[in-house]
């Protein structure tokens, strides 16, 4: 059977970043040699034509923070040249007029800024950084500039209580789209876990606000609202299902099935450099470990819902953390014999200090 044919490819194109977000997705040991190197400016270019040709439509230039590379405007209008809908996924602190009409020009769709809190004060102790002032800048530059605008902001115990102001707040902006998505635990979120876990009432209010505000505002504003894995009973298709939907680049040419796959010990990832993008997706090991079905263990492989080609078992770093072994059934799932270690998470978290990223290899996690 053919493999299926991606059409997201998310560019990591740096993992450089001003801001300390405690729930970050990067790799919690960027501070040693392994990604100081990036792509150059005709690696990258070249990789979005690659992947093109294998069926990829959207492009996410993402990081840490995208507008550290001083080569966008060329990334952008290779973008374009390749065909590809480009989004930038930018904190804001950065966008100044003068690059956002250069990348505008070089072809650039559609920009996503991060907010914290709507709180200002709230939002600079959580990205660690003095920042709000300065992404409120950057998202009415975006609008008059006239690219589509979507705002977005990880949600956790520290923030969710204000889902209201945020609501509002992307309503003042003018965004198209609003994405709050709970925290997922991979990256510095780990070692966060127990601060951001939020607690059952505070997701159930931010879901009762989401409705209010869908049946006030309508079309005009679309709301993504997504539920953390450790308050569900059934799992996500984890990135659409391992090797399905969407490839990940690392900022030093490494292609993964996720963002944090490379925490699976024995894992080897082609890189961009030595290898087309073509083979990698079809060929290379990495993709086809969890791709399809025929890895899955019990009770996924009889799953009583029928939901192996639904689910497709999970996010299997999730697996590998709680369980010690990616290939088991994500504990989020009610099936499964580790379930009550997604049930104990909930009732172990507390307001505790943030360990914040860093660039510098931390000395204990």
């Amino acid at each position: 059977m053919p493999h299926p044919k991606p059409f997201t490819l998310i560019a990591e194109l740096s993992y450089r970043c001003p801001l300390h977000c405690p729930y970050c997705s990067n790799p919690v040991d960027i501070g040693g040699d392994k990604y100081r190197r990036e792509l150059e400016t005709e690696d990258w270019i070249r990789t979005f034509s690659e992947s093109r040709r294998l069926g990829v439509l959207q492009l996410a230039l993402t990081g840490g923070e995208t507008m550290l590379r001083r080569d966008l405007t060329e990334l952008c209008a290779g973008a374009r040249d390749a065909g590809l809908y480009s989004s930038l996924i930018t904190a804001g602190t950065l966008f100044t007029r003068e690059r956002a009409a250069a990348l505008k020009a070089g072809g650039l769709d559609h920009v996503q800024i991060s907010i914290q809190s709507p709180d200002p004060q709230e939002n600079d102790r959580i990205a660690g950084n003095r920042s709000f002032e300065k992404k409120i800048t950057a998202a009415r530059l975006v609008k008059e500039l006239d690219f589509p605008l979507t705002i977005n902001c990880v949600l956790h115990r520290h923030n969710l209580d204000r889902i209201e102001e945020l609501l509002d707040l992307a309503l003042e902006l003018g965004a198209q789209r609003l994405e709050l998505a709970n925290t997922q635990y991979y990256g510095w979120a780990v070692p966060n876990q127990e601060a951001l876990m939020p607690t059952w009432e505070q997701l159930q209010r931010g879901e009762e606000a989401v409705r209010r505000f869908r049946e006030r505002v309508g079309p005009k504003v679309d709301v993504l609202w997504v539920l953390p894995d450790f308050y569900e009973d059934l799992p996500k298709p984890c990135m659409g299902g391992w090797g399905r939907t969407a490839m990940v680049i690392a900022p030093n040419g490494d292609v993964l099935p996720c963002q944090a796959a490379s925490t699976i010990p024995g894992l080897e990832f082609a890189n961009v450099m030595e290898h087309p993008l073509e083979w990698i997706w079809n060929e290379s090991e990495a993709f086809a470990r969890f791709r399809g079905t025929d890895w899955m263990q019990e009770p996924c492989r009889s799953c009583p819902l029928g939901r192996q080609e639904e689910d497709w078992g999970g996010c299997r770093c999730q697996a590998l953390r709680l369980t010690g072994d990616a290939a088991a059934t994500d504990p989020v799932c009610r099936f499964s014999p580790h379930h009550d270690r997604v049930l104990s998470a909930r009732e172990s978290a507390q307001p505790s200090e943030f360990v914040y990223r860093t660039m510098k290899r931390p000395a204990r996690i």
